[in-house]
């Protein structure tokens, strides 16, 4: 089975080294992982982001699944890109599985970010916008699609000293791949 591997932390200054990491621990499951940039795609390239687009897209319609890396990203909140792989993966009804290392509510990284008010019975920002408060850990689309279309985000009991290297929630969402996907390694181990 191929799990498409999104996540920000192809932004790191290791990303290969993770994802190298991600797609070991996916092996070890019976998994095989594809990471984007195992896309050689020349970043000087007139197209350059199409042709990762494009490159992405091939990969997540090869795979059989996804695991999203929702760790909030740049705000309180997940990484755009990878929101849009997850909902790509749930519209074509893939096996969808997400993680954050961040066990925080929504509602309250989002207090980290702006201030926040009482109004009109409803939490709301600065600009008076209201703040979605379901008691959730990131807005209820990301939440639900990987209810109804795999299993429930996955978050650690606390948040790891290193959220962007540390593996360890990523690799029970790779255990629970391969236990819901049938994968011969995982009958193995049970």
């Amino acid at each position: 089975m191929k799990i498409y591997l999104a996540g920000p932390d192809v932004f790191l200054p290791d990303a290969a080294g993770i994802g190298r990491r991600k797609a070991e621990i996916c092996a070890r499951h019976g998994l095989i992982g594809l990471y984007p940039l195992d896309n050689a795609i020349g970043l000087s390239a007139r197209d350059a982001s199409l042709d990762i687009f494009r490159g992405n897209e091939a990969m997540m319609i090869e795979a059989d699944a996804i695991i999203a890396d929702l760790t909030p990203f740049r705000g309180p909140g997940a990484d755009a890109g990878t929101v849009y792989e997850l909902g790509f993966m749930a519209g074509r009804g893939k096996f969808c599985l997400g993680y954050c290392n961040d066990p925080m509510l929504y509602a309250e990284r989002v207090r980290k970010f702006t201030t926040v008010k009482k109004q009109s019975g409803r939490l709301a920002d600065a600009d008076g916008l209201a703040i979605e408060d379901f008691g959730l850990s990131d807005n209820l689309m990301i939440i639900h699609a990987l209810d109804l279309h795999g299993c429930a985000l996955l978050t650690p009991g606390q948040a790891p000293a290193d959220p962007w290297h540390d593996l360890t929630t990523f690799e029970a969402c790779a255990r629970l791949a391969a236990e819901r996907l049938g994968c011969a390694s995982a009958r193995a181990s049970s």
